[in-house]
């Protein structure tokens, strides 16, 4: 599709920013949807989000994407911000509003439709959540949110655990919520768990690291996700499988929260899911070296 003065830009903010999927994720589904559009890379030095911000709706660009590490600190800028990513307090996806951009965070309901997209059970069950930082926040949402009957927090500060807990305590009042330290896993109740691993631990090139190690750790997992893409299979995810249980990467939680950011910048539009296949096997592809 030719770039003409009618073409409309978008793009992530971000920085590093170069390696970042979103272009060729988004470019694919303008070319599939015939939307006059081009999505680019947004490199932003710490200290001008506001001025980036106001330069992007001064210039009229269609919607942003924010990643790390600036997606709390946009939202002092914004026009308005929706009810999950107020409670999450952190915002990833930028779409115009009356008199500037309105943020939302499409990581959480994208996670959300990757765990159903593999008939993981959220409502009634017990969960393990590997981590207390932004990412980890945004599960233990969504977690509470759907009617997790029990969410433990394994995090290597118990301070920054019981903090997280207590956020989700106050946002959602019910549900049981705990923070433990990592070493501290032996404490959980006899039973199989769901897990979300939250952390960087694991990620390229620290690709020979688990948060836990401990096999035994492992034989308590049924069913997990890493919300790390790169490599493919995380030592973590490796663990789970070695331990008989079933473990996923975060790819398909990345390819849905751009879903989610491409619909709400083009509500005229509903993704199919050929569409959303041919993303992730183009992504796919490009984390395999074969583009």
């Amino acid at each position: 599709m030719m770039i003409s003065g009618k073409t409309k830009v978008y793009g992530i903010l971000a920085n590093p920013v170069e390696h970042s999927l979103s272009p060729a994720m988004h470019n694919f589904w303008s070319k599939q949807t015939n939307k006059d559009m081009v999505y680019v890379p947004l490199k932003v030095e710490p200290g001008q989000v506001k001025e980036a911000v106001k330069g992007a709706w001064a210039m009229n660009l269609g919607g942003m994407n924010v990643t790390v590490p600036y997606k709390q600190q946009v939202m002092e800028h914004l026009s308005q911000i929706d009810e999950d990513a107020l409670a999450i307090g952190a915002v990833n996806t930028l779409v115009p509003a009356e008199t500037g951009y309105k943020g939302y965070n499409t990581d959480a309901k994208g996670l959300l439709r990757a765990i159903k997209e593999k008939n993981i059970e959220i409502q009634g069950k017990r969960w393990v959540l590997l981590g207390a930082g932004g990412a980890a926040k945004a599960a233990g949402y969504i977690l509470m949110k759907e009617g997790a009957k029990q969410l433990f927090i394994l995090n290597r500060s118990v301070e920054k655990g019981e903090a997280l807990a207590k956020e989700l305590k106050q946002i959602f009042g019910k549900g049981e919520v705990k923070a433990m330290a990592l070493s501290q896993w032996r404490e959980l109740p006899e039973d199989r768990y769901s897990c979300i691993q939250s952390t960087s631990v694991g990620m390229f090139p620290d690709k020979d690291h688990s948060p836990i190690e401990d096999s035994e750790f492992f034989k308590r997992i049924d069913k997990a996700i890493d919300i790390i893409y790169t490599p493919a299979e995380t030592k973590f995810m490796r663990l789970v499988k070695e331990a008989g249980g079933a473990a996923y990467n975060g790819l398909d939680m990345l390819i849905y929260q751009g879903v989610i950011a491409y619909e709400l910048w083009h509500p005229d539009i509903k993704l199919t899911m050929e569409q959303v296949k041919g993303a992730k096997a183009l992504l796919t592809s490009m984390l395999e070296g074969k583009l």
